[in-house]
């Protein structure tokens, strides 16, 4: 693979992380019941949105560029102990 191709998968990846996060952590039920789900909505808490939603979108985009980042590693480097041989 060329580096541009690892680059472009690598940010497609991360994309793709940070949005299925996203929708995952918005269905959650704990979520939701901060959300105002809760009977009559009780237990409302919107400082969810500025504590926790940032920090789920960030982790989903930066968990899986990680683990692309390794995989394209290791992959690099077995490539070169091959030519070396």
């Amino acid at each position: 693979m060329t580096r541009d191709a690892m680059t472009c998968g690598g940010c497609l990846l991360s994309a793709a992380g940070a949005t299925v996060a996203t929708l995952w952590w918005g269905t959650s039920g704990r979520t939701r019941r901060h959300l105002g789900n809760g009977f009559e909505g009780e237990g409302t808490d919107y400082g969810v949105l500025w504590t926790e939603l940032p920090l789920v979108a960030v982790a989903g985009a930066v968990l899986p560029a990680l683990a692309w980042g390794l995989v394209a590693y290791l992959l690099s480097r077995r490539r070169r102990s091959e030519r070396h041989r």
